[in-house]
């Protein structure tokens, strides 16, 4: 599969919206995490519409809410929109609900969302998943303060995870392996 100029469209986008942004506690540019997560998505065999998904996958979320879902559409149509809105667990602007109740609605809903949500928020997940294991063995403790769900809430979520994802798809075997050794580490800490 080529990229079209649509995927560099989409780059420059996901660049502009979240240029302000950085990762929480690691000061590393947002657009870090988009390109990872875009990444994960190509070599996971995904599309052009859901790499461009992954690329602006928190823009709705993050960077101006139902605005910035009108321009996603309207740049790269309905399923790249739905992708990202899929991939959402509350609106840029909006009063969010408290974080157990957004994680546990987001959790149902994937129970019915499209591949293409499950491919791009699997991607999502893992790359996280991976940042807090190696942030994890570089801090410690310490790095449950930046997350709302604390330690707890945090594996509770990946695990809760696990169980929607196809367990046979790569990117979800990657994740319990991420997963499994972040809760071997703390074990033994």
């Amino acid at each position: 599969m080529r990229l079209s100029e649509r995927f560099s469209k989409a780059l420059v986008l996901a660049e502009t919206l979240h240029r302000t942004q950085i990762r929480k506690g690691s000061g590393t540019p947002y657009i870090a995490h988009l390109l990872g997560v875009a990444s994960l998505v190509l070599e996971a065999g995904g599309d052009e519409d859901e790499a461009i998904a992954a690329l602006l996958h928190d823009a709705i979320e993050d960077q101006g809410g139902l605005k910035t879902r009108d321009l996603i559409r309207e740049k790269f149509g309905d399923r790249v929109t739905e992708i990202v809105e899929g991939c959402s667990d509350s609106f840029d602007g909006e009063k969010k609900k408290p974080w157990r109740e957004r994680k546990e609605a987001y959790l149902q809903h994937l129970t019915t969302a499209s591949a293409s949500v499950h491919l791009v928020s699997m991607a999502d997940k893992l790359y996280n998943a991976q940042s807090i294991l190696r942030d994890y063995q570089r801090i410690g403790e310490i790095l449950w303060t930046r997350f709302k769900g604390k330690k707890e809430g945090t594996l509770w979520y990946y695990n809760s995870l696990l169980a929607i994802f196809d367990p046979d798809h790569p990117l979800a075997q990657e994740l319990r392996h991420t997963i499994n050794t972040l809760e071997k580490i703390i074990r033994t800490s």
